[in-house]
């Protein structure tokens, strides 16, 4: 049996790691391998309460430092949380550096209009985008090419690999090397076969295709980080099967290689265009994922008048008087208010003007 590790001289009081799973109030923390002793470790750690009252949390992927080790069982208190270079909300993960999209060329079929939204909400996230077609296996070398060609021409390089065969698999280790990468895509193309293949021990679940639906049943249920023996981590996120148009309609043609391409090397008349229907236009034409963007735009446009048309939340903290410090306490609720003395009294002055009128 493995020893229990033991602080010992060289080992600092606080020790650097990173969070590679959370679950309630607890998370599981990988001490920096280069650690003397204790690098690599696994330790169960609680937030400490300032950061809980400051409202400081940790999630999978951030940098912390964690105190008061309990060596015998594994335990400690994170302390303080570095700050992130990138943040996604969904799902939940701090300073990723790319996101490889895993699509499959068969079973299910792979259907252009679903990958090109996984590529936008991909590619809205401001990281590193990569994609990945596996079970080439399934599929002839004719069609594979073929798919490789078009997928150049929107402007991506896929990686083409077969978990079944191994095809690639090695490759694909290498270039994730020494970075966090996020796997996503539709559920059922191999997004869990894929980080069992790269990481032999993480013996993640794996359920088979719906014959009936054409669709794989999710197997992953929350999100954790998984080392791979070249000490990259890979996020095996929960799968979904269709991501939202959530951003700006202004900020969406930012999101497609084709159209950063065909700006780069002209203008548009208008500054704002749409490139729906406006004149002189450098980005409309006959370009296969025109029609994807245009619908898009029109989900975007949907989405930026709902959220306009939201009201306004309240803010429900109001600065506490007399502390000599700057400090926020909780609002009441509307109703259990006093009303103010001066809409009090402003109140009584319309009422006043009224009585003089009549």
């Amino acid at each position: 049996m493995p020893q229990t590790p033991t602080p010992t001289d060289s080992t600092p009081p606080s020790l650097v790691g990173t969070v590679i799973a959370v679950q309630a109030n607890f998370c599981q923390v990988q001490i920096d391998p280069d650690t003397p002793t204790v690098g690599g470790k696994l330790i169960l750690c609680t937030r400490r309460a300032r950061l809980q009252k400051i409202g400081i949390s940790a999630i999978v992927g951030d940098r912390v430092t964690i105190d008061e080790v309990d060596w015998q069982g594994l335990k400690g208190v994170v302390i303080d949380v570095f700050p992130r270079h990138s943040l996604l909300d969904r799902p939940p993960v701090a300073n990723a550096d790319r996101i490889l999209l895993v699509f499959a060329l068969a079973e299910p079929a792979l259907d252009p209009f679903l990958l090109s939204k996984f590529l936008v909400k991909a590619e809205s996230t401001g990281l590193q985008v990569s994609l990945c077609l596996n079970k080439s296996d399934l599929v002839t070398d004719i069609q594979r090419q073929e798919w490789c060609d078009r997928l150049s021409e929107w402007g991506y390089q896929p990686i083409v690999i077969s978990v079944e065969t191994g095809l690639g698999v090695k490759e694909l280790q290498s270039e994730l090397d020494r970075q966090i990468t996020v796997f996503a895509g539709h559920s059922g193309v191999g997004k869990s076969s894929l980080t069992n293949a790269l990481i032999p021990d993480s013996n993640i679940r794996v359920a088979t295709v719906s014959g009936k639906l054409s669709r794989g049943r999710h197997t992953t249920r929350h999100v954790q980080l998984f080392t791979m023996p070249t000490g990259g981590l890979i996020a095996d996120t929960p799968g979904f099967n269709q991501p939202d148009i959530a951003c700006a309609p202004t900020e969406l043609s930012g999101y497609f290689p084709e159209i950063r391409q065909r700006l780069a090397t002209g203008n548009c008349q208008f500054s704002d265009c749409t490139h729906r229907d406006e004149p002189n236009c450098v980005v409309r034409g006959e370009w296969e994922r025109y029609a994807h963007y245009l619908d898009f735009l029109a989900d975007s446009i949907a989405w930026e008048q709902q959220l306009q048309s939201q009201p306004k939340l309240e803010n429900n903290l109001k600065q506490k008087s007399g502390t000599g410090k700057q400090k926020f306490e909780p609002k009441l609720d509307s109703k259990y208010r006093q009303i103010s003395r001066h809409t009090l009294l402003q109140s009584l002055d319309e009422l006043a003007e009224e009585l003089d009128d009549e």
